[in-house]
């Protein structure tokens, strides 16, 4: 029997349905499909008494996290997804703005608790802005990776607080470029900043995400998602991880030199060249109009990466890589991406991205 599924939204991951699919071993499978830092941090022994005792908020990870992220207030959560659930139930009916290309579950998640949604370019919302109640942003952009500047973002906080209105910024893969986050500017009213520990640790199975707000709202999402929303091992584990600065430096040094290397592996390819490229240190992404073959391809060699098609058809689907995780790995996307040069008849066009 197979679990209950309420929707059909596509996400990374999802080996055991490639492996059912493809007829290919789990163990065989290389995933580049979630952005994940391949080479996370270290997971040390969990005492037994993290197992043996409830989850209490005084054990140092809420004082971690403000000193990682550099901000007096957080709220942990069970991954920023906990958050993006909740917090279209703590507003009134809205009018939603949801800069595109973007993590589908915002807009669902706006969706379902009932508020009107409208996907909008970002050279659009000067236009609307006047019309929304919430601007939701990721930052750097998933899949695209392009970052909205600072002050941009400040200016459109700025005109929805004066309605009080939100401006809800995703900025889970931030932490490869930290000094480009909006949590410099400071706390500002109808700002919400959502953070995950699962992308630049590499520790997405352990649920763990942070907002950061207001303490009024903080407190009112706190009520809504009600006590013991962490593990004990996960809060011990997201407390050594966002203390462990030595890690952090390293990993964020090693991910630059490795997504330096796979822009290098895709333009050598000729499957994008270097205008056509863009991402983070987490991963990079481009459109193609064989998309849609160079994925069966990938996945039939079992190399799963991520495949986005827009369902208004207005412009072309594209492709996120992630990361590999050690020299056989780059070999083995190295020998596909070969393959897909030589063997199939791709032919290049040049586009544009949001």
């Amino acid at each position: 029997m197979s679990e209950f599924q309420a929707k059909g939204l596509l996400h990374g991951g999802k080996v055991l349905a490639a492996v059912k699919k493809y007829n290919i071993a789990k163990d065989d499978w290389l995933d580049l499909s979630t952005g994940l830092n391949p080479i996370g941090w270290p997971v040390p022994h969990i005492p037994a008494d993290v197992w043996q005792s409830l989850p209490e908020e005084g054990d140092g990870l809420q004082t971690a996290a403000c000193h990682y992220y550099g901000c007096d207030f957080c709220l942990p959560v069970a991954g920023s997804q906990a958050a993006i659930q909740m917090l279209p139930t703590l507003r009134p009916h809205s009018i939603v703005g949801v800069i595109s290309p973007t993590y589908a579950e915002h807009e669902y998640n706006w969706k379902l608790a009932g508020h009107d949604v409208i996907q909008l370019s970002e050279e659009d919302v000067d236009k609307k802005l006047a019309q929304l109640d919430v601007l939701v942003v990721i930052n750097p952009n998933n899949p695209s990776g392009k970052i909205i500047s600072t002050k941009k973002l400040l200016s459109w906080q700025q005109q929805l607080c004066v309605k009080g209105g939100w401006l809800i910024v995703d900025e889970a893969f931030m932490d490869v470029s930290p000094e480009k986050s909006l949590l410099a500017a400071g706390i500002k009213p109808g700002l919400i900043i959502l953070r995950s520990i699962g992308k630049f640790f590499g520790l997405a199975g352990i649920r763990c995400g942070f907002v950061i707000s207001d303490t009024e709202l903080l407190q009112q999402l706190s009520q809504k998602i009600g006590p013991w929303s962490l593990t004990g091992a996960t809060r011990y584990i997201a407390k050594q991880a966002l203390l462990d600065e030595n890690w952090q430096a390293k990993a964020r040094q090693g991910l630059t030199d490795s997504a330096k290397r796979l822009r290098s592996l895709i333009e050598q390819s000729g499957l994008a060249g270097a205008d056509e490229i863009s991402g983070t240190d987490l991963f990079q992404w481009f459109m193609h109009e064989n998309a849609k073959e160079i994925y069966e391809v990938c996945a039939e060699k079992g190399i799963l990466i991520r495949l986005f098609v827009n369902q208004d058809k207005t412009s072309l689907a594209s492709l996120r890589f992630g990361l590999p995780a050690n020299e056989k790995q780059w070999q083995r996307l190295s020998d596909v991406l070969t393959f897909l040069a030589s063997s199939l008849k791709i032919t290049k066009k040049k586009t544009s991205y949001v």
